[in-house]
């Protein structure tokens, strides 16, 4: 293992090492590694050239920006120095697939620093894999809203599949909003954060018409736009759904007194019903009372009459005398 690492280390003397310009010239500062693509059990060496006995710091970032290496070397008395940073392990939710970063920071070097960008693949054999940064950007806003109401708007930052970036106003530092009227409005200044990746502004529409949401995501120089669009209304469906509720709530309510009013109606039948039945009583009874009025008065008269002819017969035999007396 060790003779092959010296032989690609013998190789890779050749590959020109970097150095970055600093106020005062160039830096001391000088970082390789041993290759750019790596699979699962491949050792990640870091080498190159700093000052005489400085200390260096070494870090390797996953693709979502977290540091998944830290380590601190000394250089020799010629300023050289060599690391094997990691040994990749098996692909897995710590060290998933995608591009890396190797960052080589100098202590003494007002901080100057050199970073490479390494792809850890499944495989580095007979393919040529590009060393590519992409950035990812997800925009997630309502199809519709109402003026005057807010709504939310969320965006999603990923690269290599994994949520990436922190400070939203650095992030999404051009991000904005078209306006129906032509306006553009900035919005990075708006943005909170959810969670590492996530991001979300609340903003209310003062105008109806079509909102479109431009975001512009901005990350280790590689840079990635979204956008969604929102139809803000009068009224959003939302409002209509309540007014539907309480259209249903008043149709129940006359639904309700409809069949109490249906009730009353059948009791007043009823009651007009007992009314038409005690009236044809009452009129069987005086037809009756009737009947029996004309029977006593039949009976009247069958008495009355010979009591009346006696009368008759005694006032004629008393003028008969006074006629003879005369």
């Amino acid at each position: 293992m060790y003779s092959n690492m010296n032989a690609k280390i013998l190789i890779l003397l050749f590959i020109p090492l970097l150095a970055v310009p600093i106020q005062n010239g160039f830096s001391e500062l000088e970082v390789a590694t041993n290759s750019i693509v790596f699979s699962e059990n491949q050792p990640l060496f870091v080498y190159g050239k700093g000052l005489p006995d400085e200390n260096l710091i070494i870090r390797l970032f996953a693709p979502d920006e977290t540091i998944a290496r830290f380590d601190q070397v000394t250089a020799n008395d010629e300023g050289a120095f060599n690391h094997i940073l990691i040994t990749w392990p098996s692909s897995s939710s710590s060290f998933p697939f995608g591009t890396y970063t190797v960052e080589v920071i100098s202590t003494e070097q007002n901080g100057v620093s050199q970073k490479i960008d390494v792809k850890f693949t499944s495989t580095t054999e007979l393919v040529q894999v590009p060393v590519e940064r992409q950035i990812n950007t997800l925009v997630f806003a309502p199809e519709t809203a109402a003026v005057n109401n807010s709504f939310r708007v969320f965006v999603q930052t990923t690269s290599d599949g994994l949520l990436i970036g922190n400070d939203p106003t650095k992030l999404l530092e051009t991000t904005h909003v078209h306006l129906p009227s032509g306006k553009v409005v900035k919005l990075s200044d708006s943005f909170k954060t959810l969670h590492q990746g996530l991001y979300f502004v609340d903003y209310t529409p003062q105008e109806k018409g079509t909102f479109v949401f431009h975001v512009v995501a901005f990350s280790q120089g590689t840079i990635s736009h979204g956008s969604a669009a929102t139809l803000v209304q009068t009224q959003d469906l939302s409002g209509i759904a309540d007014q539907i509720i309480q259209l249903n709530s008043v149709l129940d309510e006359t639904s309700k007194e409809l069949v109490t009013l249906k009730s009353e109606v059948q009791e007043f039948g009823s009651t007009l019903g007992n009314a038409s039945r005690n009236i044809d009583a009452s009129v069987a009874s005086v037809s009756s009372s009737v009947v029996n009025i004309e029977e006593a008065s039949s009976q009247i008269n069958s008495l009355l009459f010979p009591i009346v002819a006696s009368i008759g017969i005694i006032v004629a035999l008393q003028v008969t005398i006074l006629a003879r007396r005369r």
